[in-house]
């Protein structure tokens, strides 16, 4: 189905796939796109049938940032207008983050400037061999902000400091090199090796995953010792999990085999 006409939301295999659905306009970004992948990621919580969320982009390129209308925009807002418009991105990103079920960035073509960001902001990102990336808002004068936000999490200050500040283009093999990409196929192979990955990723058990992502970003804001003591407490919630249990029961009647 489609949301808005801007998105395309479909489920197979426990996975939900958001497609960002403006190939005319290389998917670029606006302020309707953006409320529909929010209410296409709500909704993919909300079903019980999906365990895994995709996101993908229509056509040649997975989002080229944002719309050329949007920018213009943006160039005759005023301060409040325009804190408002980067505070609507910033909740995407962070609603992705929240998001208890794994958000995949699913990218070939092109991923530019806020279409990085956004593929940035998901939890894992395949890509294709082919596949170009980058965060030019410095040849325009601006900042990629939101996203530096998680770059500096993904990477140290250096090599976040000069994706943004020279803003120059890159591609996957060296995304994957930089930690921004996890997994690079070649473009022929790319969409068995992607479907793959997903379908294995959503037999996962749903518990772990959700513990495993909720553990693993709110550790940024803990100190050593009360990391160690939420991972204990995390640890905790999975054993008493119904999946947690049906896995040891099963793991104990293979190992008397």
């Amino acid at each position: 189905m489609t949301l808005d006409s801007l998105l395309i939301y479909d489920v197979a295999d426990s996975v939900a796939t958001l497609t960002l659905n403006r190939p005319e306009k290389r998917n670029a970004l606006n302020g309707a796109l953006v409320a529909a992948l929010k209410r296409g990621v709500a909704r993919a919580v909300d079903e019980d049938a999906v365990r895994v969320v995709a996101l993908r982009g229509a056509g040649k390129d997975f989002c080229s940032g944002a719309d050329l209308a949007e920018l213009k925009k943006i160039s005759t807002m005023g301060t409040a207008e325009n804190l408002e418009d980067a505070r609507s991105l910033g909740a995407l990103f962070s609603q992705i983050r929240s998001c208890p079920k794994p958000v995949v960035a699913v990218v070939h073509g092109r991923a530019l400037a806020g279409g990085c960001g956004l593929a940035t902001a998901c939890d894992l990102v395949l890509a294709t061999d082919d596949a170009m990336f980058g965060y030019p808002e410095v040849y325009l004068g601006f900042v990629p902000a939101l996203v530096m936000t998680i770059l500096r999490r993904r990477m140290g200050e250096g090599r976040a400091f000069e994706l943004v500040a020279q803003g120059d283009r890159f591609d996957a093999v060296r995304a994957e090199t930089l930690g921004l990409v996890n997994q690079v196929w070649p473009s022929a192979s790319f969409e068995t090796e992607a479907h793959a990955y997903l379908i294995a990723l959503a037999r996962k058990p749903a518990s772990a995953l959700a513990l495993t992502k909720s553990l693993l970003y709110e550790l940024d804001g803990l100190d050593f010792a009360s990391g160690m003591e939420r991972a204990a407490e995390v640890n905790v919630e999975a054993r008493v999990t119904g999946e947690c249990r049906d896995g040891v029961r099963r793991f104990l009647e293979k190992s008397k085999d």
